[in-house]
């Protein structure tokens, strides 16, 4: 606020400077005021009139009503109040002048402007992390006390354990939620993802039955899919999880970062289940199988990453990327519009594209020291029943 007021007022100060320079610098010239002036141009009439008397152009009569006439109008025009007198006090008229712009442009400001907004957002607090806990922990209180039998609020209540990470607080607000949420394959899903989430990751039991329940209810619900696919997949039911995965990639925007890692998992399902990839688009993509030189098998590490890379011929930026964990080779993949990386250059506008396979420790663009490359192919597209063996380490 002080960084906004100080600058405000040596503006203030400097245009009061200006308009009120004339009063404190007023000209000698102007010290004759009108009284003054009146009296001269009477005395010269005065001077006049008696040169006119003597020459006899006027008889004595005469000048003496004229003579008379000039005295009684300078008497009346000299009792006049003066110019300077009438602008009143140099003093006074600073003061006003001063007080009447600094009251209207604060006035105007403080109604107008964004003073009090600045003032109302400096005196805002964040909440904090505190503050949040505090309020849900006063909204569990009213439940447990004043509303008990409140399902819904219940519900609301798990949902905000939730966003907090308060798993097992919220496993017991969703119990307490009851036949609120048999109806809600939201809620449904959200309950069963707590149920695996706190029994690492086993979707035995209820969080199955949740799953299917929400599935039921809306076979297209987002959550309910990842979920069937995630179960299918810990049970090893590679087909089931392709299945579960494939439908919900298919409501995702194909460039999405959603649609990018659902379109990963499933090529991870594939390749663990050993299943053949359809091509999309009507045979414009590229399928195959991704082996490994024995040499090299034993520096794979299990949180490396397979990246499988397309280009088109003679340029740098990708048209395609798949990046998966790495599992047991041999190892299926699939390229297609969906790991596009521009949509305007996608793999099915392609009649050919050179491909490469890197395992890389870090996931980046760019290969580093000690990747593990294969040699860059040029294929076509379409091809689905490509062999590419990893069998060099990168300098």
């Amino acid at each position: 606020m002080m960084s906004f007021l100080i600058p405000a007022f040596c503006i203030l100060l400097l245009a009061l400077g200006m308009l009120l320079r004339p009063l404190f610098f007023r000209r000698q010239a102007a010290s004759t005021s009108r009284r003054q002036m009146n009296a001269a141009i009477y005395r010269e009439e005065l001077e006049k009139l008696e040169q006119e008397r003597q020459t006899g152009e006027i008889d004595t009569a005469s000048y003496e009503m004229a003579h008379a006439e000039l005295r009684q109008r300078l008497f009346q025009d000299t009792q006049e109040v003066d110019d300077q007198a009438s602008f009143g006090s140099t003093k006074k008229t600073i003061a006003f002048v001063c007080l009447a712009i600094v009251l209207l442009s604060s006035g105007i400001y403080f109604y107008q402007g964004d003073a009090l907004k600045i003032a109302e957002e400096n005196a805002k607090q964040p909440v904090s992390q505190a503050d949040v806990e505090k309020m849900v922990s006063e909204f569990a209180a009213k439940m447990e006390k004043e509303d008990p039998t409140n399902l819904q609020g219940w519900a609301m209540l798990a949902r905000s354990y939730r966003v907090m990470g308060r798993i097992p607080e919220a496993i017991k607000a969703y119990e307490r939620a009851g036949s609120y949420i048999n109806n809600q394959p939201e809620l449904l899903a959200d309950y069963a993802d707590l149920l695996a989430a706190n029994a690492n990751g086993n979707f035995s039991g209820k969080p199955h039955q949740l799953i299917a329940q929400a599935l039921k209810l809306d076979p297209n619900n987002f959550l309910a899919l990842w979920l069937a696919g995630s179960d299918a997949f810990s049970t090893n039911q590679f087909a089931l999880a392709v299945q579960n995965w494939e439908k919900l990639a298919k409501q995702l925007p194909p460039q999405s970062e959603e649609a990018r890692a659902v379109m990963n998992s499933i090529a991870e399902a594939r390749a663990k289940g050993h299943l053949a990839a359809p091509i999309a688009a009507a045979g414009k993509g590229i399928g195959g199988v991704i082996t490994i030189t024995p040499d090299l098998a034993s520096r794979v590490k299990p949180d490396q990453l397979v990246m499988v890379i397309a280009r088109k011929p003679g340029e740098r930026m990708p048209v395609a990327v798949l990046k998966t964990p790495v599992s047991a080779f041999p190892m299926r993949f699939t390229l297609d519009d969906s790991l596009a990386m521009n949509p305007a250059a996608l793999i099915s506008q392609q009649s050919e594209v050179t491909i490469e396979v890197r395992i890389s420790k870090t996931g980046m663009a760019k290969a580093e020291a000690g990747d593990l490359i294969s040699n860059v192919q040029t294929v076509k597209v379409g091809s689905s029943n490509l062999r590419i063996n990893v069998d060099q380490v990168q300098k």
